[in-house]
Parts: structure tokens; sequence; C-alpha cells
């Protein structure tokens, strides 16, 4: 291989590599920028639900959350909501697990997770491990047959 030669195979791999990269680094950011509005997305609905609960002193049904959820829809990546108010009873303290939604991040520096909304209005990311922990020592038993189905 002559020199021409070895210049235009370096020069073609570094263009491979710096495009690899960029490839690598725009799905990530993506995979993050989707987890930030998942995260503001149950942030606001969140606050929709404290707000009913404060005026009417228990959490909404499942169909309240769904037409605040359309609403959200067109301006959010919130994904497949888990709502467990009918599993919450009165006595449930403000740590229950209200809503959680799945994200799983396949090809980026993200790890697979949920995002979760307390009782209290608290939104936050759980890893996967952790959360299935503690979701397992809040559901009963009917909750986890029903939810199987």
């Amino acid at each position: 291989m002559n020199r021409r030669q070895k210049a235009i195979l370096i020069e073609s791999l570094a263009v491979i590599a710096v495009t690899a990269i960029a490839v690598w680094g725009m799905v990530n950011l993506k995979d993050w920028i989707n987890r930030s509005e998942a995260m503001r997305a149950m942030e606001q609905l969140g606050e929709e639900v404290l707000q009913y609960r404060t005026e009417n002193g228990s959490v909404p049904p499942e169909s309240y959350v769904e037409r605040i959820r359309e609403k959200l829809e067109g301006h959010v990546r919130l994904g497949r909501l888990q709502y467990r108010a009918r599993w919450i009873g009165f006595d449930a303290t403000s740590d229950e697990i209200l809503a959680y939604t799945e994200k799983r991040y396949p090809s980026s520096l993200l790890d697979d997770g949920y995002v979760v909304l307390r009782l209290d209005g608290r939104v936050q990311w759980m890893k996967k491990k952790k959360f299935e922990k503690l979701l397992a020592q809040q559901q009963s038993q009917t909750e986890i047959d029903m939810t199987q189905q």
C-alpha cells in the first residue's frame, strides 16, 4: 500500500469513528431528554392529583387521571401509566406508590427503570431492582393477581 492509500484509509476510518460516536451520543441524548420529559409529565400529573386530593379528600379515579394524561400526552412522553389508586387504602403512608411508568433504554448509557409518583406528590426515578422490591412490599396478593391478567 502506498502513502496515498494509507492516508485515504486512515481518513475514512476517522470519519466512520467520529460518525459512530456522534450517533451514539445522539441516542443517549434522546433517551435522556425522553426520561426528563417523562419526569416532568409525572410531576404535572402529580400536581393535578394533589389538587384533586385536597379538594375531595381522596385520590382521583382512574378515568380522571386518564383525562389528565390525554391532555398531557400531546406534549410529553409519559409511556404506559400504571395507576394504583384502587389498591391504596386510607391508612396508606405518603411513601406509597400511586402511579408509575417503565422506561427502557436498551442501547443507552441510562439504566432501565421507572418514573414513580408517590402518594404525597413526589416524583422520582428508580432503578428497576429497587422499584420492583418496593412495589412487591406495597402490593397485596389480589393486586398482583389482577395486574398479571
